[in-house]
């Protein structure tokens, strides 16, 4: 009777075990699903690397297709990334400042097994996209291919992507290179160490005696700074002329004067800028050969309908030029609402590549800061470039040959000589100064 009974409650428990372990394979077939990396796809403008702004999600967050992932900073604007996927984010492969390569994985996620075709259809239609991208660039091509050999040279390393973009920017193969870290892992002053090793001969042939106790930091640039560089580097090319000359700008300080209060209650911050930038639309409508793209390689002008204005603005990240779209269709209230977007922007590094891009005609007023004259520099493929001086008062003559105060603003135009000569620069400042000094003709379109 008691062996019957035992064996009677071993069978229960090995029935309830059976339950149990069915119910857990259930469970789980259910949960998970398939784990995907999610790759940074080409943004556009040739863009090669960014660096990691912010973070949206962690691992454990669900996230739906559309949600923001991240936020990144190219060498030219923020960028919003947006989840192609429904799924479980699992891992972050950047921290906030790395810097990620086009292509790399941003993360990993857990999709649904049903959506892992959606994700092989995406993966096959974004190779489809970058070869019809390639194909119709060759010089990007090729740029892309060597970048590609770098990375798959190093692919087999252990290395963060800081590191292993210290080692592409100074032609160093990762395997070359003497790992300390865990696991093998090639740390930054591992690199900097092989660098300084192999640059060891040309540094004793130099022969330099000593060497002052010199302490400081290295800074990496980044941001709208690297776009800087390139872009002033690109400029050196370019003959620049400029032109000078002085504008009384009385009228427009009072124009501006009698309505900046009332636009300051409606959110509007009113300067001199917008009424520059109006005027600068006005003139380029009698001088269009001004606000045109030079394609070098073709020598030939595309002069451009669109008045886009870029404002150059300093920013934490360096100096940065947003433009104003299609300023020829908008009045002096409507310009101004839109620098202060711009600014607001700029304030927070945050300008989206759209407002950076298309700009047709630049202007920089040096004036906020100090200064009287300056030459500024072209921005290419754009053929002239305005700044203005700060305003002073000075003692000047009027109509009437007698001597009273005046607010006088320099203003220099530098233009690119190969396409540009000095008497249809001279023509076009002289009826942006007209405008700035009578804003009344400027405003009823006269």
């Amino acid at each position: 009777m008691a062996l019957s009974w035992r064996l009677l409650a071993t069978a229960r428990l090995v029935e309830r075990s059976r339950d149990s372990i069915c119910r857990f394979v259930s469970i789980s077939s259910i949960r998970f699903g398939k784990v995907v990396p999610f790759k940074l796809s080409d943004i556009g403008e040739g863009i090669r690397d960014v660096s990691i702004k912010e973070w949206f999600v962690k691992p454990g967050d669900r996230v739906r297709q559309f949600d923001e992932i991240c936020e990144v900073q190219s060498d030219k604007a923020s960028v919003a990334i947006t989840s192609r996927y429904d799924g479980v984010i699992k891992t972050l492969h950047f921290k906030v400042d790395d810097v990620a390569m086009i292509g790399a994985a941003l993360l990993d996620i857990e999709i649904e097994d049903d959506a892992e075709d959606t994700a092989s259809d995406t993966s096959t239609s974004e190779s489809r996209d970058q070869q019809s991208t390639s194909n119709s660039n060759e010089e990007k091509k090729a740029t892309d291919i060597e970048i590609e050999s770098s990375l798959q040279n190093i692919e087999k390393v252990l290395a963060t992507p800081a590191v292993r973009k210290i080692a592409t920017e100074n032609n160093i193969r990762l395997t070359d290179v003497k790992p300390t870290g865990k696991g093998g892992r090639v740390l930054k002053e591992d690199v900097l160490a092989h660098l300084q090793k192999i640059s060891a001969p040309s540094q004793v042939k130099e022969q330099i005696p000593t060497q002052p106790n010199i302490t400081g930091k290295t800074v990496e640039l980044k941001g709208y700074t690297r776009h800087m560089w390139k872009t002033m580097t690109k400029s050196l090319s370019i003959p620049h002329f400029v032109y000078s000359d002085e504008c009384n700008v009385d009228q427009v300080m009072s124009y501006r004067n009698e309505v900046k209060d009332s636009l300051k209650d409606r959110g509007v911050a009113m300067t001199l800028m917008p009424f520059f930038v109006k005027a600068a639309s006005r003139a380029l409508e009698q001088f269009p050969e001004l606000n045109a793209w030079l394609d070098e390689e073709g020598q030939t002008l595309r002069v451009m309908d669109n008045h886009n204005i870029g404002i150059a603005m300093d920013t934490a990240d360096g100096l940065v030029v947003p433009n104003i779209k299609n300023v020829q269709n908008l009045d002096i209230y409507a310009i101004a609402k839109e620098l202060n977007r711009l600014q607001e922007l700029g304030r927070r590094a945050s300008l989206p590549l759209n407002d950076l891009s298309g700009t047709t005609f630049s202007l920089s007023n040096i004036g906020v800061i100090g200064g009287t004259y300056m030459k500024p520099v072209i921005l290419p493929p754009q053929v002239i470039i305005g700044a203005f001086g700060r305003a002073r008062m000075i003692p000047q003559f009027n109509e009437h040959k007698s001597v009273v105060p005046m607010n006088m603003m320099p203003v220099s135009w530098s233009a690119d000589h190969r396409v540009l000569d000095g008497v249809t620069v001279a023509k076009f400042s002289n009826l942006w100064k007209y405008y700035v000094e009578n804003p009344i003709h400027m405003l009823i379109g006269a």
